[in-house]
């Protein structure tokens, strides 16, 4: 996130960082480079991050980014938002994940 967010602030675009209090209590969030919003939990930045964005995109990561992608595609079918969301494929990183989402639907 740090190399997106610095990239998105270096061509003068807004940043903004949803940071859960248990992320800057044990120092885990580096330098910020745009407007900051703490929260308590994870389940609030998540909340936080649906009512202020106007889409999502998930990309290659871990665990925290499946589960937050996974809610908000669980909102959208609960038509709690409709807003675009996206995953950033590089080099087929989600390609195992699509299969099975395929799968699942079927």
């Amino acid at each position: 996130m740090g190399c997106v967010s610095t990239a998105v602030a270096q061509h003068q675009r807004q940043v903004l960082g949803i940071i859960p209090s248990v992320f800057t209590v044990n120092n885990l969030v580096g330098e910020t480079c745009g407007k900051e919003i703490k929260v308590a939990t994870m389940h609030e930045r998540l909340l936080t991050m649906m009512k202020l964005s106007d889409a999502f995109i998930a990309l290659p990561s871990g665990f925290g980014t499946l589960e937050e992608l996974f809610q908000m595609i669980s909102w959208a079918q609960l038509n709690i938002h409709n807003k675009p969301i996206g995953m950033l494929n590089i080099n087929g990183f989600f390609n195992s994940l699509l299969s099975f989402v395929d799968h699942a639907v079927e």
